[in-house]
Formats: C-alpha cells, sequence, structure tokens
C-alpha cells in the first residue's frame, strides 16, 4: 500500500500554519534538503530553524489546494504576512522517504520578501 503522501504533506503545512514547531519537526528527515528562493539549507536542524523563524514572519497560513504523486505532494498556501500581504501565495514540493520529507522546494515571488529574508534565514 502506498503511503498518503499529500495528507501528510497537508498535516505538516498545517502545523507549520498552527506555528507547532514540535508537531512540524517530526515530519523531517534527518537528511532533508531545502530549496528557496533565498536559500538552500541541508539537514533536519537547519531546515526546522528556517521553518520556525518562518513561522514567526507570518500571522496566518491557509492551504488553498493539494495534489501529488509517487513520492511527492505539492501544496499551495496564502500566508498573512505584516507589510507584505494579507494574501501572500507560495507552493511547496515535498519528497519524502522512508515516510518523512527529504526535500522542500519553495516557490513564491522572492521580490516582495526580501526584507523578511533575514529574520528566516539568519
Amino acid at each position: 500500500m502506498e503511503a498518503n503522501y499529500i495528507a501528510q504533506a497537508e498535516e505538516y503545512y498545517t502545523l507549520v500554519g498552527e506555528k507547532n514547531a514540535d508537531g512540524f519537526k517530526k515530519y523531517l528527515h534527518s537528511d532533508v534538503e531545502f530549496y528557496g528562493p533565498f536559500a538552500v539549507l541541508k539537514g533536519k536542524e537547519a531546515v526546522f530553524e528556517a521553518t520556525s523563524n518562518f513561522t514567526k514572519a507570518f500571522k496566518s497560513l491557509t492551504i488553498r489546494a493539494k495534489f501529488g504523486a509517487k513520492d511527492q505532494a505539492m501544496i499551495v498556501y496564502d500566508t498573512d504576512i505584516s507589510g507584505i500581504s494579507k494574501c501572500f501565495p507560495g507552493a511547496s514540493l515535498l519528497t519524502f522517504h522512508d515516510g518523512l520529507i527529504i526535500k522542500i522546494e519553495l516557490f513564491y515571488d522572492g521580490s516582495r520578501f526580501m526584507q523578511k529574508k533575514e529574520e528566516i534565514f539568519k
């Protein structure tokens, strides 16, 4: 039986939206890699720290769509980020290995996010 990675991805982003660090940390593989407009990170602690910092930058995160195939799931979401947008769109392609997130590829318009870059990717 194939794992339901779409449900796992949704739960991960729900926990991120709830700012539940202990909850979302358990979804990250020890060798997780993160690729985004402002950073490339490797390892669970680096990705966890950046995600934790991201939760401090937004008021809310709302999942708009989710889909996937095989070992990948895509989450499309909107965040309310003070001083930037009440509805800032982003998308995340998650790849799973051994039931955990091994790769996160983040897509968003980085030009609108420059002022928050240093807060998240210290």
